[in-house]
């Protein structure tokens, strides 16, 4: 779809803004509105055209959350973290996830903050992750802890860093299934966000997952973050660099 045609306008007003007055009292995540827009192929939205989505780029996004933010923050905020990971997913030439968020059934999460690991503030996550992978043939065990995790235990698979399995410097990602086990949400959830965005703590206590959901190569994460994620994230630095993944810039493995 266009992100300037009708539908976009048609989505906000008869879903995610009736919606939006009970999200916010409520604390009540956006799932009509997040489904919605898949839908109308906003998910999408920023996977290649030539994988059957959208084909736009960070300006265009902006402008789409934008027009959201305007109506319902919390789906807004929703839908910026996901612009993010798909960032992450199409700088490396795709995973597992993208024909499912191509047909707009897929959020993805970023589960990449944490606290006391890297360096302060968002910042820390480009530098290092307290999270371990541990490899037993093709599963990896992750364990670790995530902080100001968006759409926590609504989204459909998360963005997780981790320490490489191999080495002790570098960062490893992760496109972790939702559905695995001991993969939680504490009953007393932490703050953050807008209300209603499901902001929480995301625990892996530990989860297993096939080793072939890394997404790129062991220990290159951090390359992965700085040229597709941090630009879609608001904040200082990615304001001053203003600066999109580079055409080509694919994943190594």
């Amino acid at each position: 779809m266009s992100y300037r045609t009708t539908t976009l306008s048609t989505v906000l007003a008869e879903v995610v803004a009736p919606a939006a007055e009970r999200t916010a009292r409520e604390d009540r995540f956006p799932r009509e509105a997040v489904a919605a827009l898949g839908r109308a192929g906003v998910l999408g939205l920023t996977v290649a055209r030539e994988s059957g989505g959208g084909g736009l780029g960070l300006p265009e996004a902006v402008d789409v959350v934008a027009r959201i933010a305007r109506v319902c923050p919390a789906t807004a905020a929703v839908l910026t973290s996901h612009f993010a990971a798909v960032a992450a997913v199409e700088l490396c030439g795709g995973s597992w996830v993208r024909e499912e968020i191509v047909a707009g059934r897929h959020l993805v999460g970023l589960a990449l903050f944490e606290d006391g690991c890297g360096g302060r503030g968002e910042e820390g996550a480009y530098e290092g992750s307290c999270s371990v992978a541990t490899r037993f043939a093709d599963v990896v065990a992750l364990r670790g802890r995530k902080r100001q995790v968006v759409a926590a235990g609504e989204a459909d698979s998360y963005l997780w860093s981790s320490r490489p399995l191999a080495g002790p410097d570098g960062l490893t990602l992760w496109v972790v299934p939702a559905q695995v086990s001991d993969l939680f949400v504490p009953a007393r959830p932490g703050g953050g966000g807008p209300r209603g965005s499901g902001t929480s703590t995301l625990y892996a206590d530990p989860v297993l997952v096939p080793a072939d959901v890394m997404l790129g190569r062991d220990g290159g994460g951090r390359d992965i973050l700085l040229r597709g994620v941090r630009p879609w994230l608001p904040g200082p630095r990615a304001a001053a660099d203003g600066a999109l993944p580079g055409p080509g810039g694919r994943c190594a493995r």
